[in-house]
């Protein structure tokens, strides 16, 4: 059962164009193409990439926030108290009064003891600011140069062999969302929390799926796209919490006019166009194109999300002070 649905998932005819087969990929003459076993890597440099962020964090980022200034507020730590801490995990973070009553008496403490160990506690779980600074994700995979000459080019041609800075820059993308997805259980959990989980998943369907089918140069780009904006956002972070409000405020400045022009410009007229318009003029349309359109169309929806959120930050802080995610 398990060969029949591998043969079923891995089918020439829902992956590749008609006429082309799995086989058309194999490396001859000199050429390499991708491969689903070049993506194993991932997985351990993810992991190292957990690694490096916890050292860098450490020993890098947290001396550098503090010859900036910023310090790690101390509060006092709520008493240990089962009966509360397992209402507090399981149930209710600010209960109702009439909760705090009951538990004033499972607990024998009044309920303005109760109330101040909620209090305490809740500011135990509150990031402070030192934390925000050291996981801002200005480490970066280096960018590779891609040359693309035609952009109505990248999809007509499926068979193309891989560049091995093509490889290196997937491999780098996909550890570094990878490490993404692995941090979150302790990363600062943003407002844009669930959006931001889609957005990894779906970015890693993306890449996985492009690297599998050869769609390496659309892949490409779309990494390309998504990175050019994020280090002015990152940078704008980190001056954000040193209170640098000028330099923070012009780098936004900088990253949203970035984000609107590659994320909401160059990445549907140009990209989705591409993927969406020319591939039907050299194959007949089959399950991969479909799937990797809708894939595209789900992360320019996350990007429209976000740009609202952009906006609604710019009105705020053109009338007050800057509080970036």
């Amino acid at each position: 059962m398990f060969d029949t649905l591998y043969e079923c998932f891995w089918s020439d005819s829902l992956w590749l164009p008609v006429g082309l087969t799995w086989a058309d990929l194999e490396d001859k003459e000199g050429r390499v193409y991708a491969k689903a076993s070049n993506l194993y890597v991932t997985l351990p440099y993810a992991l190292a990439f957990l690694l490096i962020r916890y050292l860098f964090e450490r020993w890098i980022a947290t001396p550098l926030a503090v010859s900036a200034g910023i310090k790690q507020r101390v509060y006092l730590k709520a008493e240990e108290n089962s009966i509360l801490e397992f209402y507090y995990t399981t149930q209710c973070r600010n209960p109702a009064q009439v909760d705090i009553d009951g538990l004033s008496k499972k607990s024998s403490l009044s309920t303005r003891q109760v109330e101040r160990w909620f209090r305490r506690r809740r500011r135990q779980d509150r990031p402070g600011v030192l934390k925000k600074f050291t996981e801002a994700r200005l480490l970066r995979s280096a960018f590779v140069s891609v040359c693309i000459c035609d952009y109505s080019d990248i999809n007509s041609n499926f068979i193309v062999s891989q560049q091995l800075s093509q490889y290196w820059y997937y491999i780098l993308e996909m550890s570094f969302y990878g490490c993404l997805l692995f941090s979150v259980a302790f990363d600062v959990k943003r407002k844009d929390f669930k959006e931001q989980i889609i957005h990894h998943l779906a970015t890693l369907v993306l890449l996985s799926f492009s690297w599998c089918a050869n769609y390496i140069r659309v892949g490409t780009l779309v990494m390309l796209i998504h990175d050019a904006s994020d280090v002015f956002l990152e940078s704008a972070k980190l001056f954000n919490y040193a209170k640098w409000e000028k330099t923070c405020k012009t780098l936004f400045v900088l990253f949203a006019i970035v984000f609107m022009v590659t994320r909401l410009i160059i990445f549907p007229f140009w990209l989705i166009h591409c993927t969406w318009v020319y591939p039907v003029l050299y194959y007949p349309a089959f399950f991969g194109y479909y799937f990797f359109n809708t894939m595209l169309v789900v992360l320019l929806c996350l990007h429209i999300f976000w740009a609202y959120l952009i906006l609604r930050m710019i009105r705020k802080f053109m009338f007050g002070t800057v509080s970036l995610l």
